[in-house]
């Protein structure tokens, strides 16, 4: 079997010949390597199979052929995609240092055997801790009395770290790692990634990638983390932005009693007497009181005199020009036909909250309320960085190099979002043009596209390390989109947002962090997630969260609306987004036909019918 390191095992095969010879051999070298942990400590931490009660690590499994398959399942190109294979997309960034990969699992002894004993992991980290932390395997799920699950989600600086320290944490664990070198003549276990002496391996995060929804709020949290600013627009400048404050009326609503029909003002009982001539009309002054048994022509919108009954439209009442004098058609009720002052607010009673997007109506309100601007919250600014030296501006693909799709495409999304976004920059793979980029912006948050990886020209980790920058989230457990990261550059200096290359899979990192820090940025409230039935069976990562591209569709026969699954959903395509409405929210495992999940709205029109066609 070859996997993407190279040919491995078949599961349940051993390299070595079997025997009692080789059954000492093995276990005089696990002799060995508990006698080298014991000088250094902390042989209970071990692959994290020495807690108390013996559980192993869950590269350990009971059939023997689970520690192999643990390493060579969870390979990105297979999680990114049910359907193993290589990637069909060019913005792919394939690491030649898998020890980046924080999904990437160390495989123990290829046959363990049902008591596998310690376990043989090359890149466990030995530790004098008699307490150990939580597995360094990013899949393991920490159970609810480990420190990952101290109560600390609520606080938006659990578990980040800077790339310095990580870096110091890995070299670290190198220093310890090199007390437990095998006895000369036992086989000798690769360095972490494939690296060598002269080319050590890239530090890691030493926890497992967040859950989506722990990221999501994490990029929520430190959105909100500061006092939002506030500036007085026009009316004409206030579209899409949020108010900063509660909008009151400055006057009751209509300010005077008013016409609400085209018809005759009348007082009193009828039949009523009347004057010929133009009557009431809207922006007139106030009129004279109206003596009982008179009436007087009077125009929608118009000031109703003083001691109206009723206003009579024109269609219900009967004029008799000779004699002059009005009579109605039907019976009047005192009132009818008349908005009276304050029917809709009262002076400083509150329109809309603080945090209310100013709509097309909003500005309508605040006009009729007496406002000429509004106190809002500033858009947030933000910087396109687009990565990558295969990418063209213009024609078709050719020799290598591929179309920019993120560019294109993320300035208007930000857009949709509320933010204000400069021109897409491309800077192609240039660290050095991406350190100036970055300490030169005064953007409130920067995107950046590819790079997010541990390839030899994927620069956003190294380009941070440099820059002292913190990393808030570094990698998401979430399919597409699991490279995703966001920094703050400094304590009072923009966040960063990094995007994997694959077209899905920036649209993942995009709602997944940029979205929810965005809302925080510019004031809007956070929105309370809902849930739509699905229309299919959709088939899940094993531990990773994973979002699909949907689109509603109406319920038949009085049936519920639900939503349907697209195709053309993989990492790397468009095709499937460009149709749907929203993205469903799918929990590891999958879900049947029929489950209700949770749905993420897109920034744009609803689904419209001729959207099913091919995709669905």
């Amino acid at each position: 079997m070859t996997g993407s390191d190279g040919p491995h095992p078949e599961p349940g095969s051993d390299f070595r010949s079997a025997g009692p010879a080789s059954e000492r051999a093995r276990e005089e070298e696990e002799r060995a390597v508990e006698q080298a942990l014991a000088l250094v400590g902390g042989s209970d931490r071990i692959g994290g199979s020495g807690r108390s009660g013996g559980r192993p690590s869950r590269s350990q499994g009971s059939q023997g052929s689970q520690g192999l398959q643990g390493h060579q399942g969870h390979q990105d190109s297979r999680d990114e995609n049910p359907n193993p294979g290589p990637s069909s997309d060019p913005h792919v960034r394939r690491s030649s240092d898998p020890s980046r990969d924080s999904h990437a699992r160390p495989s123990s002894d290829p046959n363990p055997g049902p008591n596998p004993g310690p376990s043989r992991n090359p890149q466990a980290r030995p530790s004098s801790d008699p307490n150990p932390g939580p597995s360094s395997d990013p899949h393991a799920r920490p159970s609810s009395d480990s420190p990952s699950c101290d109560g600390r989600d609520n606080d938006p600086r659990d578990g980040r770290t800077t790339a310095s320290a990580t870096a110091s944490a890995t070299a670290a664990g190198t220093t310890a790692a090199s007390a437990t070198a095998p006895a000369p003549g036992s086989e000798q276990p690769p360095p972490p990634g494939g690296a060598t002496p002269s080319d050590p391996a890239k530090p890691r995060p030493s926890t497992p990638p967040p859950s989506w929804n722990r990221a999501r709020g994490i990029a929520d949290r430190v959105g909100r983390g500061g006092p939002a600013a506030t500036i007085r627009l026009p009316l004409d400048r206030a579209l899409g932005h949020v108010l900063a404050e509660e909008l009151g009326a400055l006057t009751d609503l209509p300010s005077f009693d008013t016409s609400a029909m085209d018809g005759w003002a009348v007082a009193g009982p009828g039949p009523w007497a009347f004057e010929a001539g133009a009557g009431l009309l809207a922006g007139r002054g106030p009129a004279a009181a109206l003596p009982d048994g008179t009436a007087v022509r009077i125009a929608t919108g118009a000031r109703v005199p003083p001691d109206t009954t009723a206003v009579i439209r024109s269609e219900h009442a009967q004029v008799d020009d000779a004699r002059g004098l009005l009579h109605a058609r039907r019976s009047v009720v005192t009132g009818q036909d008349i908005r009276p002052r304050g029917q809709e607010c009262r002076s400083g009673e509150q329109l809309v909250p603080a945090g209310t997007v100013v709509t097309p109506a909003v500005l309508g309100l605040a006009a009729a309320a007496g406002y000429d601007a509004l106190p809002v919250v500033p858009r947030p600014r933000v910087d396109v960085l687009v990565l990558g030296d295969e990418l063209l501006n213009a024609g078709l693909p050719h020799d290598g190099l591929i179309r920019d799709a993120l560019g294109p495409m993320l300035g208007p999304w930000l857009r949709a979002l509320g933010a204000e976004v400069s021109g897409a920059r491309r800077l192609g793979d240039d660290a050095g043009a991406l350190r100036d980029a970055l300490t030169s912006s005064d953007a409130d948050l920067i995107v950046t596209t590819g790079g997010t990886a541990a390839g030899p020209v994927d620069h956003v980790h190294p380009v941070l390390d440099a820059l002292g920058a913190e990393l808030l989230v570094d990698g998401v457990a979430v399919r597409p989109g699991h490279p995703m990261l966001l920094a703050r550059l400094s304590p009072d200096g923009p966040y960063l947002v990094g995007l994997p290359g694959n077209p899905l899979a920036a649209v993942s990192g995009l709602l997944t962090l940029a979205e929810p820090l965005l809302a925080g940025i510019a004031g809007r409230p956070a929105q309370d997630p809902y849930r739509a039935l699905v229309h299919a069976e959709v088939h899940g990562h094993p531990h990773d969260t994973r979002l699909v591209p949907v689109v509603h569709r109406p319920g038949r026969a009085g049936g519920r609306d639900h939503v349907a699954p697209l195709h053309y959903n993989g990492p790397a395509m468009l095709r499937g987004i460009a149709a749907a409405d929203g993205l469903a929210v799918v929990p590891p495992g999958g879900v049947r036909s029929g489950t209700e999940v949770e749905i993420l709205d897109l920034p744009w029109a609803p689904a419209t019918p001729w959207t099913e066609g091919c995709f669905t």
